[in-house]
């Protein structure tokens, strides 16, 4: 009788070892492609001395 349990045992256990869950983890065949269309402007506010000013007003050569 012990001999029919442990072989049992042993069936069952071998039947549930091909019923295990597997989880499997691959690469996908294309690589990924991620598309940015970013628009960027800037605003650039310059703060002038009143002296710096008029010099610029009086000499708008120098740029």
């Amino acid at each position: 009788m012990k001999q029919r349990c442990m072989i049992g045992t042993v069936v069952a256990l071998m039947g549930m070892a091909g019923c295990t869950p597997r989880i499997e983890v691959a690469a996908p065949k294309e690589p990924i492609t991620i598309n940015m269309n970013v628009k960027i402007e800037h605003e650039i506010h310059v703060k002038v001395d009143k002296d710096v000013e008029k010099l610029l007003h009086d000499r708008s050569d120098l740029f």
